[in-house]
């Protein structure tokens, strides 16, 4: 079985596209971080006011616990995990997290925000979000993967990375 995977970026870059696709290939349980967050921080993020640490620390709790939780097929989440501090904090719950950065270009995240009315996460927020990304560093497990191609190439592309660490992926994995 292949380590729990987040799917990692800022508002806008498919995180649930891509892991929602990713983990049906994978034969694995899907789940989208934003529905874990607690009322609170929803009622922020809906009227436009960035999160703080002391909002999310709780929220990334439920991540980790959710992804060390047994999953007998493996899990993918769906999760922005800006920060380094905060993939930490999940690390600390699910040790073997693996996490996966979809990079997009600023004007196709606006371009996808603006398409998305009604989400909770409004285009606002989006240049603070980019502001507190911090990039995959060296000594963590994961990759950054260019988000362009559509979902099926981009998928194609993780799972041939996700191979080079864990050669057991299944075959059928690499069937559409």
């Amino acid at each position: 079985m292949h380590s729990p995977l987040v799917i990692m970026g800022v508002c806008g870059a498919g995180k649930t596209a891509v892991g929602a696709a990713l983990a049906a290939r994978l034969g694995a349980t899907f789940k989208d971080a934003d529905n874990l967050h607690p009322l609170p921080n929803v009622e922020k993020m809906t009227a436009g006011i960035p999160l703080t640490d002391e909002d999310r620390w709780p929220w990334l709790r439920l991540v980790g616990a959710e992804l060390a939780a047994e999953h007998p097929h493996g899990i993918v989440i769906a999760c922005s995990a800006l920060k380094r501090a905060y993939r930490d904090a999940v690390r600390a719950a699910a040790p073997s997290t693996r996490f996966i950065l979809l990079e997009v270009d600023p004007s196709v995240l606006k371009e996808r925000l603006v398409q998305r009315p009604g989400h909770f996460m409004p285009p606002a927020l989006l240049t603070s979000q980019l502001e507190t990304l911090e990039p995959l560093e060296g000594d963590e497990e994961g990759m950054t993967v260019r988000s362009e191609g559509g979902i099926e190439a981009l998928i194609d592309q993780i799972l041939a990375n996700l191979r080079q660490v864990h050669p057991a992926i299944p075959a059928g994995a690499d069937q559409k």
